[in-house]
């Protein structure tokens, strides 16, 4: 509904007997309604699943479909949806809960091992060995492709397709977004790159990783929310064309039963068996040799722990702090998962330096990239960020930011570059 040419959503009273609705504009939005948007833009956990999303609680849901060009999503209260004036309301059928979260965490799982697998096999496409333009010993660290390539896709499958995603499977969307692109990303790995620059004494090259990291995740989720947008629109005109400017087709119809999920689920389940199967076999066969080969396969068969640990912690993005929810705007899930991942991937360095045996660097190695680099992750810290500088209060996105470096780097220098100073490891 347009009034003035300004935006308006429809709501539902909470009394279902009632059939009148309460108009607001865009511009009137709370801040409280601003604040827990943006918090939730990454992710928000099991929260997302469709007989989760209506608690009966009164809170108001965001949706994604005809998000208009400046980024604002629109709110809306508990059944009604309203595009051009008519009332849509939720058609999928109800899937039983405990069947759509055990296929949550298997597609997250699947997802999460073929994201550790495409980081590790960018590492060693733009590492010295190939390409050769990340390295160790600088501020364009090994995990920065990567980093920008989850980003970027994350602008796709995150924002601009997400909702049309979830109208296949919303098991499906939570797997890309969360789990493979969560995955690909890593915060831990560009934290203690960053750390290993600063014990070297290169703090200036430290100080570069973290702002040039930064700009480039950033500018990366930027440049794909346009090309996808490009992308959709021009979707859209070849399917106006080949419709002959018929406007009165049929929607897609939602894919969401019991039979789907089921089928799905075995799928999937069958999938995961044999990537963990596989990951054992070659770990066993690989493990003596100390190799990347080996730390890799032992991070496919961590990797699903960090995935589910950082979905769970989701659940607390948009929450706020205390019964007053205060500080919503504030996503402390994924700021908790970057933090403590940061942290215990310091420990670990650290006890490499100490023990300095094989077989505990391979353990070591592979904790820190799938375990660590699963929990952690940089797309969905990026698409909160993207969402914050995108408010009526942009510099949320700066403190934000500079909140998860400030404390992951803190954190990591007391427990990683203090003992190392101080030992004198090498």
């Amino acid at each position: 509904m347009e009034i003035d040419g300004s935006m308006v959503f429809q709501a539902q009273s909470p009394t279902r007997s009632g059939s009148s609705f309460r108009r607001r504009s865009l511009s009137q939005l709370g801040n409280d309604i601003d604040s827990e948007s943006v918090s939730e833009a990454g992710d928000i956990g099991d929260r997302a699943l469709p007989s989760k999303r209506y608690s009966g609680s009164g809170r108001i849901h965001f949706f994604n479909d005809n998000v208009p060009d400046d980024n604002f999503v629109v709110p809306v209260q508990e059944e009604a949806v309203v595009h051009n004036g008519n009332k849509e309301q939720e058609t999928k059928p109800e899937i039983p809960w405990l069947l759509q979260y055990i296929s949550c965490l298997v597609h997250l799982a699947v997802w999460g091992i073929l994201g550790v697998l495409t980081r590790y096999l960018l590492q060693k496409l733009f590492g010295p060995g190939v390409v050769g333009a990340t390295s160790d010993q600088s501020y364009m660290y090994l995990d920065l492709p990567s980093n920008m390539v989850g980003s970027f896709l994350m602008g796709w499958f995150g924002v601009v397709f997400k909702s049309s995603i979830s109208k296949v499977s919303d098991q499906l969307a939570i797997g890309l977004t969360t789990g493979y692109l969560g995955s690909v990303t890593t915060f831990s790995g560009w934290n203690q790159k960053m750390l290993d620059l600063s014990v070297e004494g290169q703090w200036v090259f430290a100080v570069l990783g973290y702002f040039i990291g930064l700009f480039l995740v950033a500018y990366s989720i930027i440049f794909g929310i346009q090309t996808a947008k490009g992308f959709k629109w021009m979707l859209q005109r070849l399917a106006a064309r080949s419709k002959g400017g018929n406007s009165s087709s049929k929607s897609n119809s939602i894919v969401d039963n019991y039979k789907f999920h089921a089928v799905a689920l075995i799928m999937f389940v069958l999938v995961l068996a044999l990537l963990w199967c596989l990951s054992g076999v070659f770990e066993k066969k690989e493990f003596s040799s100390g190799n990347s080969a080996a730390q890799l396969w032992l991070a496919c068969m961590v990797g699903p722990f960090g995935v589910w640990t950082r979905w769970f912690l989701a659940r607390l993005n948009g929450r706020g702090l205390g019964k007053n929810g205060s500080l919503k705007w504030v996503p402390f899930g994924t700021l908790i998962a970057n933090v403590s991942a940061a942290c215990i991937m310091a420990v670990l360095a650290v006890l490499k330096k100490v023990v300095k045996t094989q077989d505990f660097d391979t353990v070591a190695s592979g904790l820190q990239l799938g375990l660590m680099g699963c929990l952690s992750t940089v797309s969905t810290f990026i698409a909160e960020f993207h969402a914050m500088s995108q408010s009526d209060q942009p510099w949320r996105a700066y403190a934000y930011a500079m909140t998860t470096i400030c404390i992951s780097f803190s954190m990591g220098t007391l427990i990683y570059s203090v003992p190392v100073w101080i030992k004198g490891y090498d």
